[in-house]
């Protein structure tokens, strides 16, 4: 429930649930003592206390073994660009070129990374056990090349052990029936929509193009094709949002009644434009974003859905955080290795994050460069560099 302290003590960090990973990882113990020493050693609220408890004892029964650090990594492959910059948004990402000069020379260059990382884990025998196609919007590509993309990625990283394969299909605009066709081709298992709300008000001012029909319809089209899992995410705290605004999305989601969705607290970043135009669109106060997060929290347990992983950020509206929810056995595997940082994950194209787990639960990142133009021009730099972060970390003795 709501209150007054603040929810999360002293923490600032992204990943708090490592915490509770540490607990675990030193002795075996039972959630409520979990939840007694983190309020008593960082001051969180007893309900986010143990909400972060019960998502890291769940964690602990997905993680991968420790005997298979070394076996199975995750892929993350990111395409930069969106059909038009959403007012909140400070990720690196692009509007498609309109020269198809220009898209090709990124293409080539992706197509060389993906090649050189496949080369990299098959030269160690390692196999992907999740691939997770982010951005950006990755289905801003036109079809064709769309699904030459998913060609390339099953070609070099499809394995019989294969977990999950994700591709996010943020914006219904993006979306037609060639680029479902070719999901369903290539065996992707997940598709995430994210339509933040569903309420048309709030699109047109955030600047999507789209419909709540829009998300309707691509949805009901994802449901009867067969596709295994829908994720679908939303923002609490948008700009002229109510408690009430988010209760109708709410009411929506429900009755399309996806496998997975999260909840994010809006972030006002350095770098977006409701940032820079600061003042001119009225936000909900943290007390009215926190209502929502805790509404949300309401329907996903009526919807039959746990809390399954959990992040927060910088500038986050109420000191607030995000979860995902999931119905029993449908959770993402990605996005838990991700945020507890407990596999490698191989990151390729711009602004991707390469991270090395050591035996040891210790973490070396690697990033690609943000910028399209100096991704292209350095790419051999970068895989020359994930490929000796590779080799260092498959020689490390297995020791925890």
């Amino acid at each position: 429930m709501k209150g007054s302290q603040t929810p999360w003590g002293i923490l600032t960090g992204v990943r708090p649930g490592k915490i509770v990973q540490r607990m675990l990882d030193a002795e075996e113990i039972l959630e409520p003592e979990i939840v007694e020493r983190l309020q008593k050693d960082y001051a969180i609220r007893q309900d986010k206390a143990k909400l972060l408890a019960q998502i890291g004892l769940r964690h602990r029964q997905l993680l991968l073994p420790h005997g298979e650090l070394k076996k199975k990594v995750s892929v993350y492959v990111g395409i930069p660009f969106c059909p038009t910059r959403c007012l909140y948004c400070s990720f690196p990402s692009y509007v498609l070129p309109q020269h198809r000069t220009d898209l090709e020379l990124f293409l080539a260059a992706l197509a060389r990374d993906i090649a050189a990382a496949g080369d990299l884990l098959d030269s160690a025998g390692v196999r992907a056990d999740t691939i997770y196609i982010g951005g950006g919007t990755p289905t801003s590509l036109g079809s064709g090349d769309f699904s030459q993309l998913l060609a390339m990625i099953q070609d070099r990283f499809a394995n019989p052990s294969l977990r999950e394969f994700t591709v996010e299909a943020g914006r219904p605009d993006t979306m037609d029936d060639d680029k479902l066709k070719a999901m369903k081709y290539y065996s992707v298992n997940r598709v995430s929509i994210n339509p933040q709300t569903m309420q048309q008000k709030t699109l047109k001012h955030i600047g999507r193009m789209h419909s709540v029909q829009d998300i309707i319809d691509v949805f009901g089209k994802l449901r009867s094709m067969g596709f295994p899992v829908i994720n679908m995410d939303l923002i609490a705290g948008l700009p002229g949002e109510t408690e009430q605004d988010m209760a109708d999305t709410l009411e929506q989601l429900a009755r399309l009644d996806p496998d997975n969705f999260t909840v994010h607290a809006l972030a006002i970043k350095k770098g977006s434009r409701l940032k820079e135009l600061a003042g001119r669109y009225p936000l909900p106060g943290p007390a009215d974003t926190e209502a929502m997060v805790y509404r949300a929290a309401q329907y996903a347990e009526r919807m039959g859905m746990v809390p399954y992983y959990l992040y927060r950020q910088k500038y986050m509206t109420g000191n607030l955080e995000n979860v995902g929810y999931t119905k029993p056995e449908l959770e993402s595997l990605y996005n838990i290795y991700s945020i507890e940082e407990r596999q490698t994950i191989i990151g390729i194209g711009p602004a991707a994050t390469t991270k090395f787990v050591a035996p040891n639960w210790r973490v070396e990142n690697m990033y690609h460069a943000k910028d399209l133009k100096t991704y292209i021009a350095t790419l051999p730099h970068y895989i020359r560099q994930r490929e000796a972060g590779f080799r260092l970390w498959m020689s490390e003795p297995m020791v925890e």
